[in-house]
C-alpha cells in the first residue's frame, strides 16, 4: 500500500525537487548580476523531469563506497544533467551574461509554478486521505 502511494506521488516529488533546484540556479544568476565574466545558467525543466521519470530516480543519487566497511547511503540532492549557458540578448562590456529582466521573469514564473504544484499536490493528498478514511 505504501509503495503505491509513493509511486503515485513520485512525479510530484520529482517536479517539486527540480523546481527547487531551478529556483536556486536562477537566484544564483541574480546574485551574480554584477560579477564580471559570470555566465548565466539555467536548465530545461521539461527535459530534466522526463529524464528523472525515465530513470525512476526517486531517492537522489546513489553514493559509491570506496571501502568494504563503508555504509552505503544516498544523497538528498538531485543531479541536474546539464546546466546550460543563457545566450544574452545584448552582450555587456565586462563579459557578464546576466540579463536582470530575463532572470526576474524566469524567477517569478518558476515560483508561481512551484506554488501551483504544491497546491495541486496538497489537493491530491487530501483526496487520498479522504479516500482512506472510513465514514
Amino acid at each position: 500500500m505504501i509503495d503505491r502511494l509513493a509511486a503515485a506521488l513520485n512525479y510530484d516529488q520529482e517536479a517539486l525537487g527540480l523546481r527547487h533546484q531551478r529556483q536556486q540556479v536562477l537566484a544564483n544568476n541574480i546574485a551574480n548580476a554584477d560579477t564580471p565574466h559570470y555566465k548565466a545558467r539555467d536548465f530545461d525543466f521539461g527535459r530534466e523531469l522526463s529524464r528523472a521519470m525515465d530513470n525512476g530516480a526517486s531517492g537522489g543519487l546513489a553514493l559509491r563506497t570506496t571501502a568494504a566497511g563503508h555504509i552505503p547511503a544516498q544523497s538528498h540532492g538531485r543531479d541536474v544533467g546539464d546546466l546550460l549557458y543563457r545566450v544574452p540578448a545584448q552582450p555587456s562590456l565586462d563579459g557578464n551574461t546576466v540579463d536582470m529582466d530575463v532572470e526576474r521573469v524566469q524567477f517569478a514564473d518558476n515560483a508561481v509554478r512551484y506554488q501551483a504544484a504544491l497546491t495541486m499536490l496538497n489537493g491530491r493528498i487530501q483526496g487520498l486521505k479522504s479516500a482512506m478514511q472510513s465514514e
